[in-house]
């Protein structure tokens, strides 16, 4: 009897009995470690890594089943759906399922408190924050060479760079969601590391006879999810051309001055400065905590962090409260 190709129950099934034996081996790692090292949150990720290395290299790259795949009795095979993945297509999808998310989770990571540093050397007059890390931790390492080729661009680009790198967090996670939902239609690949390397599935035994009700279950889903993205996306696209069609309105309006700042010239011997542009505060514009902003500039930082500049506290940019005749 011919191998057909394992549907989408047995995936999840062996995806998620996977995650539970590296659990398991993360948490062994993390007490030994503790009790050779003390202490262990500092390593956290890099010792999930290398439990994940050594799950997967001791089965998936040594040729054998996981557990998981095991508990559904499903093999792997190539594109061609006849062999078995060969060594090098193994390894490298050992390498993108578990070490290519943690390099790109700590070059974001890494990319966006550099950014957050420079605004705030910028606006604090230079001050630096100090760098508790390991100096030969992969951490200081990948922070050392984003530093250095963050200093080879241009204040602009710099600037530019912090939403671009909230568009990669973001593009990510839709990302994702597209691939779950093309997974439950199509049922062959339910890890972006599998579909990278063309590695599917075959089962050797299970359920016999036509599954077809399962898959158009899940085929269903895939839709809804894909129809539920698509919904999401659109109204976040509205949104921003709704807040790009007023920063652009207020932008025309900003050179104007306000009735109350020609008499704070006339009457105040110091006009009041906006911390963000550090230039006399046009259109005030108060925060929930009551810190006060030009309201081009806090918009503009509420593109990016929704939190006040000064003090930190978080709110949503619905909150600003623009003050007239202030």
């Amino acid at each position: 009897m011919p191998l057909v190709g394992a549907n989408q129950p047995q995936l999840i099934r062996s995806s998620q009995k996977d995650e539970y034996y590296q659990q398991c081996l993360r948490n062994n790692a993390n007490e030994a470690f503790q009790t050779l090292a003390g202490k262990w949150l500092h390593w956290r990720k890099e010792i999930q890594l290398l439990s994940d290395l050594a799950y997967y290299g001791l089965t998936t790259f040594s040729g054998y089943q996981t557990l998981g795949e095991e508990y559904v009795s499903i093999i792997q095979v190539d594109p061609t759906l006849r062999r078995v993945p060969s060594r090098v297509r193994r390894g490298a999808l050992v390498l993108l399922h578990s070490l290519f998310p943690y390099l790109l989770d700590k070059l974001l990571v890494c990319l966006e408190n550099e950014l957050e540093a420079g605004e705030e050397e910028s606006q604090g007059g230079g001050i630096q924050r100090a760098t508790v890390a390991s100096p030969w931790s992969p951490g200081a390492w990948m922070r050392g060479w984003v530093r250095r080729a963050l200093g080879l661009l241009t204040e602009p680009q710099r600037r530019a760079c912090v939403p671009a790198v909230l568009a990669l967090q973001q593009g990510l996670s839709i990302l994702h969601r597209v691939h779950v939902a093309l997974f439950y239609i199509s049922g062959a690949f339910y890890h972006l590391g599998k579909r990278t390397a063309g590695v599917s599935y075959l089962r050797v035994r299970g359920v016999t006879g036509d599954d077809g009700d399962i898959r158009s279950s899940y085929r269903l889903l895939g839709v809804i999810s894909l129809m539920q993205l698509a919904l999401t996306l659109a109204l976040q696209l509205n949104n921003l051309r709704q807040r790009q069609r007023a920063r652009q309105e207020w932008r025309q309006h900003r050179n104007l001055p306000s009735r109350s700042q020609s008499v704070d010239e006339t009457d105040s011997p110091r006009a009041s400065r906006c911390i963000l542009c550090l230039e006399e505060r046009r259109h005030s514009t108060s925060t929930p905590c009551g810190h006060l902003f030009c309201w081009e500039c806090i918009t503009e930082w509420c593109n990016t962090k929704t939190e006040c500049p000064l003090c930190r506290e978080k709110f949503q940019p619905p909150r600003l409260v623009y003050l007239r005749n202030y």
